[in-house]
């Protein structure tokens, strides 16, 4: 499945936009964690950005870095959010609240909690009305919801699709069943055709287990510990090759048994 890159999204510790994650890797800088972003994003109305969760908020912030970056209409994209865990900081709060003497769930919890709680409040932000898709694969969520988001450009269901891929650590005692190490967030604004905005190509491959090659690592001790940390993360070496400009082939674990081959191809020129 050939797709075509149109914008780019990303934040997570150290990493406040794609810019500076660009400069990261094209500086071949020493990756600093140490400060971890608030994000606030500007699409999304006041009283609703009070309401948001911080997976909301992370999701959301990395959609609209991508659209802005892909200087498209989000009302003609359709939608595909996935994560890990959804909500974990709602479930959290509801988990708390049912453990009370006298249990009782706010409507307004219970509203958020759902798994496309993202995607809900991203409609609002863009007022798109295109179909919308949000899907879990536990540690396979990147290369699950990157899948999905080709098979719909492929099938010909959709010419533009906006993937975001996001986790937040969840808070304890959730967090020692599923202990992930930061937040991280990706957003593509992807499309059928080329484009005079387009990025990047990616040829998207399914290999079984007998073609099976090692998943593509960084090479940094710390950025390989986040991409093993957070399923979202799991994208950097994707992040990493189209920073670099590079025409190259990256593999990604999917599941029990097959892998993800991704064959890239820059559609610009590297600019300094």
């Amino acid at each position: 499945m050939k797709i075509f890159v149109h914008g780019v999204g990303v934040l997570g510790p150290g990493i406040d936009n794609w810019q500076s994650c660009q400069r990261l890797f094209k500086e071949q800088c020493l990756y600093d964690d140490s400060m971890t972003p608030n994000p606030m994003p500007s699409t999304l109305p006041a009283n609703e950005l009070r309401r948001s969760s911080d997976v909301v908020r992370w999701s959301l912030q990395v959609a609209q870095e991508a659209v802005q970056h892909s200087q498209l209409d989000p009302k003609t994209m359709a939608t595909v959010f996935a994560s890990s865990g959804g909500e974990v900081g709602i479930l959290h709060k509801i988990c708390q609240s049912l453990d009370c003497s006298a249990p009782m769930v706010s409507p307004t919890l219970f509203h958020q909690s759902v798994h496309n709680a993202a995607a809900g409040y991203w409609s609002i932000a863009s007022g798109s009305q295109h179909s919308s898709t949000s899907l879990a694969c536990y540690d396979s969520s990147f290369e699950g919801g990157l899948l999905e988001a080709a098979a719909l450009l492929s099938t010909d269901q959709e010419e533009l699709v906006l993937f975001a891929t996001y986790d937040v650590p969840a808070p304890f005692p959730l967090y020692e069943t599923r202990p992930l190490i930061a937040p991280f967030a990706i957003a593509f604004v992807l499309g059928k055709h080329a484009l005079p905005v387009s990025v990047s190509m990616l040829d998207i491959t399914v290999l079984s287990e007998h073609n099976a090659k090692a998943p593509t690592a960084m090479l940094q001790t710390s950025l390989e510990s986040l991409r093993l940390g957070n399923p979202a993360a799991r994208g950097l070496p994707l992040l990493h090759t189209i920073a670099k400009n590079r025409t190259t082939s990256i593999f990604f674990n999917y599941l029990e048994n097959p892998q993800l081959q991704i064959d890239h191809q820059p559609c610009q020129p590297f600019l300094d």
